[in-house]
């Protein structure tokens, strides 16, 4: 006689998770940016979640739809997740059709102290209007660092990061730089928060 099989229940994993809210930080007025589904809110906590600058604001523009953002989520409330901004990235591609010949490009990385004591790495590049000699190149760099370093301390990181994303950060430099030398274009081309993970 066959011994009967114990039937085991089988659960339905699809059924156990639920959707969350992702919320933008109040910089960009807590609008919700995505939907993420999870059987258990803490495998939320410190997600990064990507959003073009076009999708955050609905302004679509060429710059804001090659602009990419970054939220990190650091606290889940009910259905709500919500983020903090930890970077933006300019795509590379956009940033090659900015370049052309009889131009000189300048490239500028330094890590500033914002207002509040976050560590905020920032990428720019900067192009002249024509070629320029090693020595302006030099006068360029060394003025880009003192107007970045100056907006750093006169900002907040989330105050910093609207400056940058909405580019008058890079105006600001811009204007500084034009005193200098013709000047083409100036791009904070990306941002990275210096970050320690709980």
């Amino acid at each position: 006689m066959a011994t009967p099989t114990k039937k085991t229940k089988v659960i339905d994993k699809w059924k156990t998770k639920q959707w969350y809210n992702v919320l933008a930080p109040h910089l960009f007025d807590n609008k919700e940016i995505a939907e993420i589904v999870s059987s258990d809110e803490g495998n939320l906590k410190n997600r990064i979640v990507s959003i073009s600058l076009a999708e955050v604001t609905g302004q679509p523009s060429q710059i804001s739809i090659f602009t990419s953002l970054k939220f990190r989520i650091i606290e889940v409330k009910g259905k709500s997740a919500y983020t903090r901004m930890i970077g933006h990235e300019i795509s590379p591609s956009y940033i090659r059709t900015l370049s052309r010949r009889n131009r000189s490009l300048i490239t500028f990385v330094k890590d500033v102290k914002t207002k509040d004591d976050q560590t905020l790495r920032i990428k720019i590049l900067a192009i002249t209007g024509n070629a320029v000699s090693q020595n302006t190149k030099k006068s360029l760099h060394h003025a880009i660092d003192g107007e970045v370093k100056k907006m750093a301390e006169e900002f907040s990181l989330d105050q910093l990061m609207q400056e940058i994303v909405f580019g008058r950060f890079a105006s600001r430099v811009f204007n500084r730089l034009k005193q200098i030398t013709a000047m083409r274009r100036v791009e904070t081309r990306k941002t990275e928060l210096k970050e320690a993970l709980a």
